[in-house]
C-alpha cells in the first residue's frame, strides 16, 4: 500500500504541518490503495508566500526562458507517460483508452501553448498608446478527480506560458496521480516556488486559497456549485477568475444524419469517461419521426459495449469513482424511472460479476421529456436521456433549455445545415460529426458552465492584465 506523505512547496517535497489522514479506495474493489496525509491552512499559507517570493523574478523572465521551461516539463511529462495513464487507471478507475488520450493530450497543451508563445507579443500598440500584458500574479489552481493531470498540465502551461506562479490544490482523491505529476514539473527544474502542490480538501486548502489576498487569480474546474462559492470568497480580495463549471450537452441527430455511423459515435460521446466528464453529450436529441429507429439502434450498441475493468482496453465504461458517487447515480437512475421516462436498457443495480465496485450499468432511457431532473441535472455517470423533437427548430429550442452551456455535438449529413443549427446552440465549444478536441481552441461555458476559456491565446490572456502607458 502506497502513502503519500509529502506535498510540493518551494522546489521540494517537505511533509506538510497538517497531520489528518484520508484512505485511498480503489473503484474497482473498494479496497484501500494508498494513504494520503491533507495539508492544512499553514501549509498553504507557505505555498503562497513560496509562490508569491518566485513570482518576483519569474514574471520578468523572457519568452524563451518560458519556453524551454515548458519544453522541458512535456519531455518529463512523455518520459512517464505510462505511468501516468496506470496511476489514472488504478486510482479513479478511468478507462485504459480514456487515460491514454487524456495523457497525450496532457502533453499536446504543452506542445500547443509553446506554440502559441513563440508567435505572442507581450507589448502592443493600440492608438498612440504603448500596451504591456503583463503576468497577474500568483494564480490559485483548483482541480478536480476526473482527469486530474490534464487539467493540471492545461492550467499550469498557462500559466507558466504568462510569467505567472501558481499553487494548485488538485483533489484529495487524486494523491497518487498528483505525485507523479508534480515529480514531472520537479524533474523539469523550474524555479524554486513557481509551482507548488498542496493535496488537502476543499474546505481548508480551497478556502484559503479563495479568501487569501496572496493570491490573484483563481482557475477552478469542478461543479457549478462549488464554482459559485468561489465566486463569492474570491470577489473579497477582486481575484480574477476562471471558472469551468458543469454542463447537461445536448447532441442533436438531425434527420439526415446517417444513423448507423451516428450512434456510436453519441454513444461515446454520453458515456465519455464513463460519464464522469462535464462535456459528456448526455442528452440525445432525435427527430420524432425516427425515434423508434434511434432506440432500436442505441439499445443495441450499448448493449454490446464493455463494462468492466478499466485496465482491460476493450472497456468503454468504468467504475464510479467512490461508492458516494455510485450510490449518486444510482438514485438518478430511480429518479427517471419515477418520472415516467422509459427504461430502454440497463437500470438499477451492478452488472454481473463486478458487484465489489463502483460499477454502474450502462443505461439509457427515452421519450424523455426535457423538463426531467434526468434531463436538466447533471449526473455524472452513464446515464444517457434520448429527447424526441419536431424539427430543427424545435431541436434548437431543447438543446438551449438548460441552465448550462458547456458543449454541444450535432450530426448531419449537410454541412451547411449543421453550422446553421450550431450557430444557434448556446455552448461554448460545439463538435459536428464527431468528437472533436483543439488544444489551441477556447474552452469554456455560456450561462451556469463557468467564466471565461481556457487553451491557446484565449487561456493565455486570462493571466495577464493590460497596462497602458500614455505619453
Amino acid at each position: 500500500m502506497k502513502k503519500i506523505e509529502t506535498i510540493y512547496v518551494n522546489g521540494a517535497f517537505i511533509i506538510p504541518n497538517g497531520t489528518e489522514t484520508l484512505d485511498l479506495l480503489s473503484p474497482v474493489n473498494n479496497e484501500k490503495i494508498a494513504t494520503v496525509t491533507l495539508a492544512n491552512e499553514i501549509d498553504t499559507q507557505h505555498a503562497i508566500a513560496a509562490a508569491q517570493e518566485a513570482f518576483k523574478t519569474f514574471s520578468s523572465t523572457t519568452k524563451e526562458e518560458r519556453i524551454t521551461y515548458l519544453e522541458k516539463i512535456r519531455a518529463a511529462v512523455i518520459r512517464r507517460q505510462q505511468d501516468l495513464i496506470d496511476v489514472m487507471v488504478e486510482e479513479y478507475g478511468g478507462t485504459y483508452q480514456f487515460c491514454s488520450m487524456v495523457v497525450q493530450f496532457a502533453i499536446n497543451d504543452f506542445t500547443a501553448m509553446i506554440e502559441v508563445l513563440k508567435d505572442f507579443h507581450f507589448e502592443k500598440v493600440t492608438g498612440n498608446t504603448n500596451v504591456f500584458l503583463t503576468p497577474v500574479g500568483v494564480a490559485g489552481i483548483i482541480i478536480p478527480w476526473n482527469m486530474s493531470n490534464g487539467f493540471i498540465c492545461t492550467k499550469l502551461s498557462t500559466v507558466i506560458a504568462a510569467g505567472c506562479t501558481a499553487v494548485v490544490k488538485p483533489s484529495e482523491l487524486s494523491a497518487q496521480q498528483t505525485q507523479i505529476i508534480a515529480e514531472c514539473f520537479h524533474e523539469a527544474g523550474l524555479p524554486k516556488g513557481v509551482v507548488n502542490f498542496v493535496n488537502g480538501l476543499g474546505d481548508v486548502v480551497g478556502a484559503e486559497i479563495t479568501r487569501n489576498t496572496g493570491i490573484n487569480k483563481i482557475s477552478f474546474t469542478g461543479s457549478t456549485a462549488v464554482g459559485k462559492i468561489i465566486t463569492k470568497g474570491a470577489v473579497d480580495s477582486m481575484k480574477r477568475i476562471t471558472l469551468e463549471l458543469g454542463g447537461k450537452s445536448p447532441n442533436i441527430i438531425l434527420d439526415d444524419a446517417d444513423l448507423e455511423k451516428t450512434i456510436p459515435a453519441a454513444i461515446t460521446a454520453a458515456f465519455l469517461n464513463s460519464g464522469q466528464a462535464c462535456a459528456a453529450g448526455t442528452r440525445l436529441l432525435v427527430p420524432q419521426s425516427k425515434l423508434e429507429e434511434v432506440n432500436t439502434l442505441v439499445k443495441s450498441f450499448v448493449e454490446t459495449i464493455k463494462v468492466g475493468l478499466p485496465s482491460d482496453p476493450d472497456t468503454m465504461v468504468g467504475p464510479m469513482v467512490s461508492q458516494k458517487q455510485f450510490e449518486r447515480v444510482q438514485e438518478y437512475i430511480k429518479i427517471g424511472e419515477e418520472e415516467g421516462a422509459e427504461l430502454l436498457t440497463g437500470g438499477i443495480g451492478q452488472p454481473k460479476g463486478l458487484e465489489a465496485g463502483n460499477f454502474v450499468k450502462a443505461t439509457v432511457f427515452t421519450n424523455v421529456k426535457n423538463s426531467m431532473r434526468i434531463a436538466q441535472e447533471e449526473i455524472f455517470g452513464p446515464v444517457l436521456s434520448i429527447i424526441p423533437y419536431t424539427d430543427d427548430n424545435d431541436a434548437i429550442s431543447i438543446a438551449n433549455d438548460t441552465p448550462y452551456g458547456l458543449a454541444a455535438y450535432i450530426f448531419s449529413s449537410d454541412r451547411k445545415r449543421a453550422l446553421a443549427v450550431a450557430s444557434k446552440i448556446d455552448a461554448g465549444r460545439i463538435s459536428i460529426n464527431g468528437l472533436s478536441h483543439d488544444s489551441k481552441a477556447p474552452f469554456g461555458g455560456f450561462k451556469q458552465s463557468g467564466i471565461g476559456r481556457e487553451y491557446g491565446i484565449f487561456g493565455l490572456e486570462a493571466y495577464l492584465e493590460p497596462k497602458a502607458i500614455l505619453e
